[in-house]
């Protein structure tokens, strides 16, 4: 019991901290956003800061990162028996339903990270982070290895993925994103054309 309250402490922290660092991004740029300052905004002790970010470009990030880990663990809990671009699609969507993509806090970050050169390292870090796990769990639904494969399919679902939100996004009108059922038709329609195959006279 004990163990469950620490760690429901811990999480609660490292929300706050996300939260903050968002915050403070959205109101004076990412430029002017210090781990010092988000901290501060958070109400938690500097020092504390480096127990759950490298720094802030991670904790502006962690809100992406969340939402990429989740997709590897919906893919995961995929019934075995369905294909590898069918299972990561259902993935995809049970996603945007369950952890509501199209709320505020997810779309400010995906905004952000277009807009902020500086979070571009932190991007790929992340990406090549949630990569290696996807293939990981690719790679275990195989009848045969094929660790090719496996990486190549990562690889191009997350590229998916970052294209059709960013088309999603170009929709938008003022702050507010277009309807999710646009993005839910845009993912089932990539993964549809991957699966058909990209090769056109």
């Amino acid at each position: 019991m004990e163990t469950g309250r620490r760690e429901r402490k811990k999480l609660a922290t490292r929300a706050a901290l996300r939260q903050a660092a968002l915050r403070l991004a959205l109101r004076d740029g990412v430029e002017n956003v210090t781990a010092e300052r988000i901290a501060d905004e958070a109400d938690i002790a500097r020092r504390t800061f480096f127990n759950y970010f490298s720094g802030k470009e991670e904790a502006l990030l962690a809100t992406a990162a969340v939402g990429a880990e989740a997709v590897v663990a919906r893919f995961r809990a995929r019934p075995p028996e369905e294909s590898v671009l069918h299972a990561l699609r259902e993935a995809v969507l049970e996603v945007m339903d369950r952890d509501d993509v199209a709320g505020h806090e997810h779309v400010a970050v995906l905004r952000l990270a277009r807009a902020a050169p500086s979070l571009l390292p932190q991007q790929l870090s992340v990406l090549a982070a949630q990569e290696k796990a996807l293939a990981a769990a690719i790679g275990s639904r195989l009848a045969e290895p094929d660790d090719a494969y496996a990486r190549l399919c990562a690889t191009v679902a997350f590229a998916t993925l970052r294209l059709t939100l960013d088309r999603w996004l170009e929709r938008s009108t003022g702050d507010d994103p277009p309807p999710l059922e646009v993005l839910r038709a845009e993912v089932a329609t990539a993964f549809a054309t991957l699966a058909a195959g990209l090769d056109r006279p």
